[in-house]
């Protein structure tokens, strides 16, 4: 591990000229005594680096220095495969070896286009944090030891013990065959088997996670693109599952269908709305989907969810009844 990170380090220099012990501690995510440990290493090792003093100073390496220390170790390698966006390499824990990845991808290029494709590189950007309304994206937050864990049982196939908190239930320990981890819209799952049956796992419930010795039971190929359809399939026929008919302005279709667990029908009315019977996946969603919609929506099937969006449409009006707002007394609320 510290020889690995003593190679992002020189490379780190030698992509930047000049960098100070509190920056380098923070792209190689150590302390900056860990940083000086490393310094000095290097330099007991004829790397020639040496230290800059003063407000702009720092540590850099000597002009025309060059290594050849640049091949890719097994999690670097790992995490440029499933790099389609920089958010794959961290939902699966492997953020740190892509930036230490990259580094060396970039210092194997030639000097005649070095520059140039760094420079491209920085005028992309894919996925970011927030949207252009400013909504922050929320990915599930889970533990990096947990990561890891689930993610070397699942390459070893070895079985794993999980301290897992299924919904509304308090954490229990669980023995499983993992099959495969998939991402979807930020959060990260866990196929399985457990005692031969299908099981799948949201890893921000996974409070702790052991790998085992025992060889997991499971066939030696998987197409995990499929077995993630078949789950979602019976994922979305199963449960407490709401069907509703609704008519719906064309313009808010992507809206309606981007919200739903699928539609089983549609067609078109005479005045051009649409009629769509769709499928949520509990009461509360079907109301919050169809809330959203306000106006351009209208529910004409179950008669209860047409009576709670009514309900919470004239709880609405009730409170802006009056055009001017409540005066507002801090201590005891609006008076």
């Amino acid at each position: 591990m510290r020889a690995d990170r003593l190679v992002s380090l020189v490379l780190l220099l030698r992509r930047h000229g000049r960098l100070s012990a509190t920056a380098l501690a923070r792209e190689l995510e150590v302390s900056t005594r860990t940083v000086l440990r490393d310094i000095e290493a290097l330099s007991a090792a004829g790397v020639p680096v040496y230290a800059e003093r003063g407000r702009h100073g720092g540590f850099a390496l000597l002009p025309g220095f060059q290594t050849e220390l640049t091949g890719l170790n097994h999690e670097e390698a790992l995490a440029l495969l499933v790099a389609g966006s920089r958010r794959g390499a961290q939902a699966f824990g492997l953020g740190t070896a892509l930036a230490s990845a990259m580094r060396k991808v970039v210092d194997a290029l030639p000097e005649s286009y070095r520059a140039t494709a760094v420079d491209a590189v920085e005028r992309l950007l894919i996925d970011p944090d927030t949207d252009l309304l400013a909504r922050r994206q929320a990915p599930d937050e889970v533990p990096d030891d947990v990561v890891a864990e689930v993610r070397r049982a699942v390459f070893a196939g070895h079985k794993l013990r999980i301290h897992y908190a299924a919904a509304g239930q308090e954490p229990r320990w669980r023995t499983v065959d993992p099959i495969g981890l998939v991402t979807v819209r930020e959060q990260v799952y866990l196929l399985a088997t457990r005692s031969g049956e299908d099981r799948t796992y949201r890893l921000s419930r996974v409070h702790a996670a052991e790998e085992l010795a025992e060889p997991a039971q499971r066939p030696d190929r998987v197409d995990l693109d499929r077995a993630w359809q078949e789950r979602s399939t019976r994922f979305r026929t199963g449960g407490d599952q709401v069907t509703a008919l609704v008519r719906l302005h064309p313009a808010r279709r992507e809206d309606a269908v981007g919200t739903a667990l699928a539609v089983l029908d549609e067609s078109t009315d005479a005045d051009g709305w649409l009629r769509l019977e769709v499928t949520f996946q509990d009461r509360r969603h079907a109301g919050w989907a169809m809330w959203r919609l306000a106006t351009a929506a209208e529910v004409l099937e179950p008669q209860w969810l047409r009576a709670y969006l009514h309900e919470r449409a004239t709880a609405v009006a009730a409170r802006y009844s009056d055009s001017s707002p409540n005066r507002w007394d801090r201590s005891v609320g609006p008076v």
